[in-house]
């Protein structure tokens, strides 16, 4: 039977240790850190998200400021309010809650943050400081991810990985993380042939795809370990990608949906801002 990979618990002890890192440098830079979000719309998800945001900076000492728009505002009032957190010096991290409204580009908005004030690591200049190795905020699922493998000292170089799901938030950067560390990689996505097969031989399985229980409990092999980002809502319940009780009967460690990797998602965000601040003359 799998060890749960237990990510609330680790983020509540990554969150202490910020809590004392901020109570240090408050010494130097008389202000506490800021963190700021652009929230769109009133997608009941995406407000759960930035409550616990909220929650999480206020607990290790941040100044929250969240910037409310209507689900129809336009694409430059958007911009506008991203400005606003740009020149705003005493927010150190922001981010713009995702998904947007339909007619607003993505891709736009999330360039306009300026790379130095990035805190959700998906600037497009900030991931490619990941691509090249370089120091820069990391996108914070798949730091995630990273801290909870090392977490329970599960060894990376050379095993051989898996990633199912392509995106730029998770699934190609998680793919360079674990590059980064020495693993050998493939990442999967929904024209991989023999998706069973390639999972069968993974030791490292993470699944981010958004479809309860796409990966089946079978497919895994004897030992390996299993992470899975997926959040999903059937009959009232969050469950994950993966099949989680057939999966753990073959699996060495395994994270629970929830519990797992969404805890630490809001942790490496609180962690990305309180480094910028860190930064700071």
């Amino acid at each position: 039977m799998a060890t749960l990979l237990d990510g609330k618990a680790l983020a509540a002890k990554i969150r202490a240790d910020l809590k004392a890192r901020v109570l240090l440098t408050m010494k130097r830079l008389r202000r506490p850190p800021g963190l700021g979000v652009v929230l769109v719309g009133d997608d009941p998800g995406s407000a759960v998200y930035v409550r616990n945001k909220e929650k999480a900076a206020l607990e290790v000492g941040l100044r929250s400021a969240v910037v409310r728009l209507p689900a129809d505002a336009r694409e430059a009032e958007v911009l506008a309010a991203v400005d606003q957190l740009n020149a705003e010096p005493g927010i150190d991290g922001f981010l713009v809650q995702l998904p947007l409204p339909a007619g607003i580009r993505e891709a736009t908005v999330v360039a306009r943050v300026l790379p130095e004030k990035d805190a959700d690591g998906l600037h497009p200049e900030n991931l490619g400081a990941l691509l090249k190795g370089v120091a820069a905020p990391r996108p914070c699922t798949p730091a995630g991810v990273m801290a909870l493998l090392d977490s329970a000292k599960i060894e990376l170089a050379g095993k051989r990985a898996v990633v199912v799901g392509r995106s730029a938030i998770v699934g190609k950067p998680m793919a360079m993380m674990l590059l980064e560390r020495h693993a050998t990689v493939t990442l999967c996505h929904s024209r991989t042939k023999d998706l069973a097969g390639e999972i069968g031989r993974a030791e490292v399985v993470v699944v981010a795809i958004g479809k309860p229980g796409a990966v089946k409990g079978d497919w895994i092999a004897e030992g390996a370990v299993v992470v899975d980002v997926g959040i999903n809502r059937v009959d009232g319940k969050l469950t994950g990608d993966v099949e989680f009780a057939a999966a753990s009967a073959r699996a060495s460690y395994i994270t629970p949906v929830p519990g797992g990797v969404g805890p630490l998602t809001v942790a490496m965000l609180v962690q990305n801002t309180v480094e910028l601040w860190e930064r700071k003359p």
